[in-house]
């Protein structure tokens, strides 16, 4: 990190500002290279300066430059910002007699990047500047909110302190046995402790669950036979004619798919082919992608027809869909009730997708399922990706092991291996420990001047 960075921080095209951004030891010197103006190099730190980026004695542009030097700035770097008029060729330019003046083009997410190493921020603190960035609901602005403004990250600091104070107490026993003043520790003194802590990382767990919901949304596949709505009902629920509906069976023989927010949550919707058995190698194509879907979404709403008997093969997908989030869908109730189902526990909910009926109770019946209203009065201080659920999810596993050895009678420092174990799985989440192959994946997905 030895190197000076520069790229364009905002969206490329006609606007009335672009800036540009430069991070590193020569920054400030490399900027006033090509400025026009006061002395850059002799201005106060976070000072705002009129003036003109020049090529020799050509005005590319009139420009406002920000000074804000270490330490700090977001990256713990001297960092200058130009800004000029927004356009791709005058934005190109200033950026190219930068790189021509000593500086590197920033990978993707580098700054960030270099804020992380510079212990300006930890992961979280990262991955809530992207999750802000890419936000598309007012719940995952306030997730993003609470990840960037240290909430998120105060919550594993919290946790690990309790499990350290449990380690710290295990460790004095094993080390210095001789000291009378000290309270022996038995496994059963501390199985209480440990227990407490299980319940309150288990209910991290669940709420960081709810949280994930809300950053990525709910994946919903539509799924049923050829000709009973699917592609309609896609189009009442989006509000929009995005799939092409026709009387004609085998129509969609491709995934089409499309978002709506519903009540602050994404729903990810996804009409598939029609389930049916066929020689068209086209649509089995597309009947095969519909019943891998089946295992991949989290929600499956199933269609049938009203005015149609049930066939062997849709009773077949009620059993290998009952034990998944799903709700059965009976289309065409303007017409003559045909349908007959036997023996289903489910809520069932008849529509009209032509007279427009039973929709806001279908999506009634998502927000019930995914308790959006029980979500929303919550507080948003969550851990809502991936890859903190899951080292939350090992932590756990780790604690439920030490409470087994626990019952088990193993040694105390058997037990106390596990907890240390918990302990660091939990200092992933914040970026105690890291590998640089997690680094750069993480901040791949960046924009280049962020």
């Amino acid at each position: 990190m030895n190197d000076t960075i520069a790229a364009i921080s905002t969206a490329l095209g006609v606007g009335a500002i672009s800036i540009i951004r430069v991070s590193g030891d020569d920054s400030i010197n490399i900027v006033n290279k090509i400025f026009k103006g006061k002395d850059l190099t002799k201005v106060k730190s976070h000072t705002i300066n009129y003036g003109y980026i020049i090529d020799n004695r050509e005005i590319i542009d009139e420009v406002l430059v920000s000074v804000m030097k270490s330490p700090k700035t977001f990256t713990k770097e001297d960092i200058v910002e130009i800004n000029c008029h927004g356009g791709v060729a005058t934005t190109n330019r200033v950026l190219e007699l930068l790189l021509t003046n000593g500086a590197r083009l920033a990978d993707p997410g580098e700054f960030t990047k270099r804020a992380f190493l510079n212990g300006r921020i930890d992961l979280i603190n990262a991955e809530g500047v992207m999750d802000l960035i890419n936000a598309k609901t007012e719940k995952n602005r306030q997730i993003s909110i609470n990840k960037l403004n240290g909430k998120a990250s105060n919550l594993v600091k919290e946790l690990r302190e309790k499990l350290i104070k449990i380690i710290s107490n295990i460790e004095v026993n094993i080390d210095y046995p001789e000291y009378e003043d000290i309270e022996v520790l038995t496994n059963e003194k501390i199985l209480p402790e440990i227990i407490t802590f299980k319940n309150d990382l288990e209910k991290i767990i669940k709420d960081s669950e709810d949280g994930k919901i809300i950053n990525e949304g709910i994946n919903v596949g539509i799924i049923g036979k050829p000709n009973v709505g699917k592609s309609s009902l896609l189009n009442a629920l989006l509000e929009e004619e995005k799939a092409i509906v026709t009387d004609i069976e085998g129509t969609t023989r491709d995934i089409v798919e499309g978002k709506i927010n519903l009540g602050g949550l994404i729903l990810n919707i996804i009409d598939t082919a029609g389930i049916r058995e066929t020689d068209n190698l086209v649509e089995k194509i597309g009947v095969e992608k519909s019943m891998e879907i089946i295992d991949k979404v989290d929600l499956i709403i199933f269609v049938l027809n009203n005015n149609e008997a049930i066939t062997e093969e849709e009773i077949k997908i009620l059993n290998k869909i009952k034990d998944k989030n799903s709700i059965v869908v009976i289309n065409k109730i303007d017409l003559e009730k045909k349908i007959k189902l036997t023996n289903y526990n489910k809520k069932i909910i008849e529509i009209s997708v032509k007279d427009n009926i039973g929709i806001e109770e279908l999506k009634n019946e998502i927000k019930r399922i995914y308790n959006i209203e029980g979500i929303d009065t919550k507080d948003m201080t969550y851990l809502s990706n991936a890859r903190s659920i899951s080292l939350l999810k090992q932590s756990l596993l780790k604690i439920s092991t030490s409470i087994k050895n626990i019952e088990e009678n193993a040694p105390i420092d058997i037990v106390e291996l596990d907890l240390k174990n918990a302990w660091e799985l939990l200092g992933k989440i914040i970026g105690e420990t890291y590998s640089d192959e997690l680094l750069d994946e993480l901040f791949s997905r960046f924009c280049l001047g962020k």
